[in-house]
């Protein structure tokens, strides 16, 4: 059974995907720790209702982003996971942090990356006008959401969208593309020990697609 870090800041609703679905037996791995910056991150308590250990650091309490970063990886390294998932985190990883762990971490965000990077995705991607939206899969790099894209999902921007509404069918979707990610990354479908990733044992030439049966799929030309 592969094991499972994840980092969040805010309230943990796709960390609930990831406990509820081990619950149930449809994702095979451990949850062995979750990671926040905010001591109140409803993560953290959805992490101690399910018995998965949970700790936070402030940020505010280290001389630098390194300092902090080298402290709560640390903690992260402890638990010996084999992937390290991001899920809501707030903070840009160091660089340092980042290179010492090739491979390992995921980061899921709300845009059809490399589009709409940062925050404020929804209102981005009304503002610029695009018929699309959705969400990603990457690898975590030092570039704010930079790293190559493993997986989407795609959500179309409707008429009378606003930030909230669009958000919400967004957040749909990307319960089921981090599930069926880590689902994959873990069963070996997916590797990351290459400049690029990697599925079904040749390199990924463009993201996978998050199917309307919640099953990810290599995209036909």
């Amino acid at each position: 059974m592969r094991r499972i870090a994840v980092l969040a800041s805010g309230r943990g609703s796709n960390l609930q995907v990831l406990v509820d679905a081990i619950a149930d037996g449809r994702l095979d791995g451990e949850l062995v720790g979750v990671f926040s910056d905010r001591a109140r991150a409803g993560a953290l308590q959805r992490a101690r209702d399910a018995g998965i250990p949970a700790c936070s650091l402030r940020p505010r309490d280290f001389e630098s982003r390194r300092a902090f970063d080298e402290a709560l990886f640390s903690l992260v390294d402890g638990v010996q996971p084999d992937l390290i998932v991001c899920a809501g985190y707030m903070r840009l990883l160091d660089s340092n942090v980042v290179e010492a762990r090739p491979g390992r971490m995921i980061n899921i965000h709300p845009s059809l990356l490399p589009a709409f990077k940062g925050l404020h995705t929804h209102q981005q991607a009304l503002d610029a006008g695009v018929p699309v939206h959705g969400a990603s899969v990457h690898v975590v790099t030092a570039e704010l959401d930079g790293g190559p894209v493993i997986a989407q999902a795609r959500v179309p921007v409707q008429a009378g969208d606003d930030a909230d509404r669009l958000a919400a069918r967004v957040l749909e979707r990307e319960h089921p593309l981090l599930l069926a990610t880590v689902d994959a990354l873990l069963r070996g479908r997916i590797t990351l020990s290459g400049p690029r990733p990697c599925v079904d044992g040749g390199p990924m030439h463009a993201p996978l697609q998050l199917g309307a049966d919640n099953t990810l799929h290599v995209p036909t030309a």
